[in-house]
């Protein structure tokens, strides 16, 4: 039997479930459409998802933990609910009454409460009555026909499968030192920034406030609570903050700073607005700037820099995706990240991806950590963020952020370490590419149509930088170098 489902609807219902694979029992096209068929091939097969079609082109159906029967009784089920898919997006609707999650009817096929049913009285037709045991928008979920032209089952079934490794990972404590060692070691290659600085950006709720928390605990030796952070439907930060951490509680600053924003969300003037990223990238905006997501920073604002230098500016950007999330993902919310993507690429400044909650997303995970890299379900989930987009696999590292834990924990320790460290890397190529292109004037006669000035934006935003890389800039007087971009830009 062929499923009629796409890969990436099977990831999406299987991102609500855990770590599992779905596994094709009933297909009514083939079995028939009648309440027989379906328990012959479903009954007693334990957690199952359900799915109708319909000419329309609605796709839409329900899960259940509970495994079906011909009792004629009502079961109950915190976990079941139902849902449909808009595109490739999956829209939930959870159980409202639990009690009666599930009725158990010889002559119909998947009966969810007294709200919902595909092959009701064995017909190939769907029995929909919202607001009882679910509440769903009926137009939403399968528009105004109720006539189904294929139903399918399928078991959902834990997936227990390990892989080798796909990245090798080193868990022992002298690796942690050696991580801690060489962060600490870290110097910007440019003199005038003393410190890398790191912009955090992503959906609400995806944890950038408790990935700097997790790595100010690492360095501090326990769990650490410095940045607001917690369970909100909208963004818990409101304020451009920049976060240095501390070598220990009386230790000196570290050579990297990480900046957090307002969570992005999916609704037009809700959430960090696109316009206020770029103010960031350029460094215009100062700490504790507080966020209005319907106006975008102006220039008049307090503290507003209008010549940011290069230690203001951003040097790498990392995104943080929710893996529970991933197949879900809005298309509006992913056009936001997108966009902001554009700008970071204009900009030359780098950009990493780091997976997070993949505890939550993988049973096997949350088991032991180690099983991060063996888990055919990250792997997954690394290689849809990298395609959904646009990014290289090796801009995505997958992490655990302290939440729940009142202790710290070495293998979490040391998947939050080898992020920073590439977060290092990738601002040093940054710091690279600027040396590269600042050198090469030294060749070519400035000219308009020089494209290191035009595409560039350091180059317009702080000439002052271009006496940092090599001794030989020094001859260069400062202020004829200001009155030749001026002249250019």
């Amino acid at each position: 039997m062929t499923s009629r489902l796409t890969k990436s609807q099977q990831r999406a219902l299987c991102s609500q479930l855990g770590n599992v694979k779905l596994k094709l029992l009933y297909k009514a096209s083939i079995h028939g459409f009648t309440g027989a068929a379906f328990h012959q091939q479903c009954d007693s097969q334990g957690p199952t998802v359900s799915v109708g079609y319909n000419a329309t082109g609605h796709i839409f159906g329900g899960y259940t933990s509970k495994p079906f029967n011909q009792s004629g009784q009502f079961v109950q089920d915190d976990r079941a609910f139902l849902f449909a898919f808009k595109g490739e997006d999956l829209l939930k609707y959870q159980v409202i009454n639990s009690n009666q999650a599930v009725k158990m009817i010889a002559n119909s096929g998947p009966y969810f409460g007294e709200s919902f049913a595909l092959v009701n009285g064995s017909q190939a037709v769907v029995y929909s009555n919202p607001g009882n045991h679910y509440n769903f928008n009926a137009a939403e979920m399968h528009g105004d026909n109720l006539q189904l032209t294929d139903c399918e089952v399928y078991h959902v079934k834990e997936n227990t499968d390990l892989e080798k490794p796909w990245r090798d990972i080193v868990w022992k404590s002298e690796k942690r030192v050696e991580l801690m060692d060489s962060i600490k070691k870290y110097k910007p290659i440019t003199s005038s920034v003393p410190q890398a600085r790191i912009l955090l950006i992503g959906p609400v709720g995806a944890g950038k406030s408790s990935f700097f928390n997790s790595i100010n605990s690492v360095f501090r030796g326990h769990v650490t609570s410095q940045a607001i952070a917690g369970c909100s439907g909208t963004s818990l930060t409101t304020q451009f903050r920049t976060y240095s951490v501390k070598a220990g509680r009386e230790g000196k600053p570290l050579p990297f700073m990480l900046c957090d924003t307002m969570g992005l969300e999916e609704s037009t003037g809700a959430g960090l607005d696109v316009d206020d990223i770029l103010s960031i990238l350029k460094g215009h905006i100062p700490d504790c700037y507080q966020f209005n997501p319907s106006v975008p920073l102006q220039v008049e604002a307090h503290g507003y820099r209008r010549s940011p230098e290069l230690k203001d500016q951003i040097h790498c950007v990392v995104f943080l995706i929710d893996a529970c999330k991933v197949s879900i993902m809005p298309t509006k919310l992913e056009e936001k990240l997108a966009a902001v993507r554009r700008k970071a690429i204009l900009m030359g400044i780098p950009q990493l991806i780091l997976l997070t909650k993949v505890d939550e997303a993988c049973p096997t995970v949350a088991e032991d950590l180690s099983n991060i890299y063996k888990s055919r379900y990250i792997k997954d989930m690394v290689q849809e963020v990298s395609v959904r987009l646009g990014v290289p696999l090796s801009c995505v590292v997958p992490v655990k952020n302290y939440y729940e834990e009142l202790e710290l924990d070495l293998k979490c320790d040391i998947l939050l370490l080898n992020a920073i460290i590439q977060m290092l890397r990738f601002a040093d190529n940054y710091f690279d590419d600027i040396s590269d292109r600042y050198q090469n004037l030294e060749t070519k006669d400035l000219h308009c149509s020089n494209p290191a000035f035009s595409y560039h934006p350091t180059f317009a935003t702080s000439p002052q930088v271009y006496k940092t890389f090599s001794p030989r800039h020094k001859q260069v007087s400062l202020q004829h170098t200001v009155l030749q971009f001026l002249v250019f830009i």
